[in-house]
Order: C-alpha cells, then structure tokens, then sequence
C-alpha cells in the first residue's frame, strides 16, 4: 500500500506541477493587428461590397447631388432624409446599408455648407419626448426658442442594391456583379427628382465571409 501511494504521488506531482507553471501569455500565436486604409483594398478581401467601394460610391453620389439643380430650384435649402429606412440591400452581399447612406449623409452635410437642411427623422422619437418635456414646463424652451411642429421633409434617399453571381466549376472562379441604385423622392409629388448608380463587378478564386 506504500508503494502504491508513493507511486501515485510520483505520477500526479509533474502534471500539478506543469499546469501551475503554464502561463496563458504562452498562447500567443496569432498575428498583430494592423491598420489599414478603408479607401484601398486591405489584405482580406473577396467579391462583395466593401470600405473602399461604400467611399468610392458616397463620393461620386455626394458629387452628382450637389450639381442636380432641380434639387435647388426653391429659394429655401430643400430639406432632405438621408437614412437607410428606404434603402434595400436586394443583393448577395451580406452588408448593413447603414454603412452605405450614414457616410454619404455626413460627407453630403459637410459639401453642402447649408445648401441643404437634413431632416433626421430616425429620431423623431427622440425630438417628439424633448417637445412634450418643454411644452409640459419640466425643463425651459432651450436657446433656439419653440416651433409649432417637426419639420417636414421634401426630398428622401431611397435606392436598392442587387447583384448577379455566377461561378466557374471547373476553375472555381466567383464573380460578383453588384448594382447600387440612389435616387431622391420628392415627398409632395411622388417624383423622382435624381437618380445615381454605381456598378462594379468582382472576381476571385475563393470568396470570404463577410459579418
């Protein structure tokens, strides 16, 4: 029965010994992260929409916007909703179109220099409990003083994305045409008041998963 303790004991001692000085800063395999810039084709790319295509697209969109001149045709800046609430992505790509009308809102916003009044109208909720909190005297009017209602809108960004796949199975090639469609809807008459699109077409051996 000794022996047969001592010999347990000789067994189990290396490994308690090896898990206490296992140190987790020994798993460090992997690679650094990097930086790169989204407006060029970074080292993981495949044949969807990705950074450098939703810059290249916002700036020509945000170009051909600002030289329509229906859309400044009034005295008073037009007010226009830039969100992605009408914007489908109808495509293979897997893509929050966030990405795609947020980007081209700000930039639009800054070109514009007040040629433009935006309307954000995704936080109309938002607006809606500030005006009842001022209107109900919990909290004073602010500096800019009270309006009768919300504004109104007069143009929205509205567009869809769609895409054609086709794959080669003898070469395994992918390719990937992809469509992006923006016009501006004017919001009284129904009419399209602008219209921009973008297309480029992707080929790869393997395409990649996109999150």
């Amino acid at each position: 029965m000794k022996f047969t303790r001592q010999f347990l004991l000789v067994m189990i001692l290396p490994g308690l010994f090896a898990c206490q000085t296992t140190s987790p800063t020994n798993n460090t395999a992997g690679r650094a992260t990097t930086y790169q810039d989204p407006g060029t084709r970074g080292a993981v790319s495949g044949i969807g929409i990705e950074s450098q295509d939703i810059q290249g697209m916002t700036d020509q969109m945000m170009r051909d916007i600002l030289a329509q001149s229906s859309l400044f045709a009034t005295p008073k800046p037009p007010r226009v909703i830039v969100d992605a609430r009408e914007f489908r992505n109808e495509s293979a790509s897997r893509l929050n179109v966030s990405s795609i009308t947020n980007r081209l809102r700000v930039y639009l916003n800054r070109a514009s220099k007040g040629r433009m009044v935006f309307v954000g109208r995704k936080y109309i909720n938002v607006v809606e409990r500030e005006r009842e909190l001022k209107r109900d005297g919990k909290v004073d009017v602010g500096t800019t003083g009270l309006m009768r209602k919300t504004l109104g809108a007069d143009f929205r960004l509205v567009g869809s994305i769609t895409s054609l796949d086709k794959r080669n199975t003898q070469t395994g090639l992918m390719s990937r045409y992809s469509q992006i469609t923006f016009e501006m809807l004017d919001l009284e008459s129904g009419a399209i008041a602008w219209s921009g699109i973008y297309e480029f077409e992707k080929t790869a051996a393997d395409d990649i998963m996109y999150r």
